[in-house]
């Protein structure tokens, strides 16, 4: 992957983070109420319902709850997977082109080896 300015970089690493706590919000639900008083399910509400706000606008109505910081999520993910590469002037880069899932992927693997 070719070098990406920093700018570049730190627009994925917010927008991964928000897309990633989008998904982890929908998986503790799996677990935990919206309203639990468990820390985590608290933080997961808080950071992301400011973002589930945003797009009500745009969030078909026969979604069920637990879906609805998924579907914010996936336009997280195809804007980092689709806009900012072509914004950038690449094609489409595939599978861990993201800096933020690269970086940890690498950090993993220097764990492990």
């Amino acid at each position: 992957m070719p070098e990406l300015p920093i700018w570049v970089q730190v627009i994925d690493y917010i927008m991964g983070m928000i897309m990633w706590t989008l998904i982890g919000r929908s998986a503790m639900n799996l677990f935990q109420r919206e309203d639990s008083n468990f820390f985590f399910m608290k933080a997961f509400v808080m950071l992301t319902n400011p973002i589930i706000k945003r797009f009500k606008i745009i969030t078909p109505n026969f979604l069920i709850p637990f879906f609805v910081p998924l579907y914010v999520a996936w336009f997280f993910y195809m804007f980092r997977f689709y806009l900012m590469p072509y914004l950038l002037g690449y094609s489409v880069m595939g599978m861990l082109s993201f800096p933020l899932e690269s970086d940890i992927s690498k950090q993993i693997y220097e764990l492990f080896n």
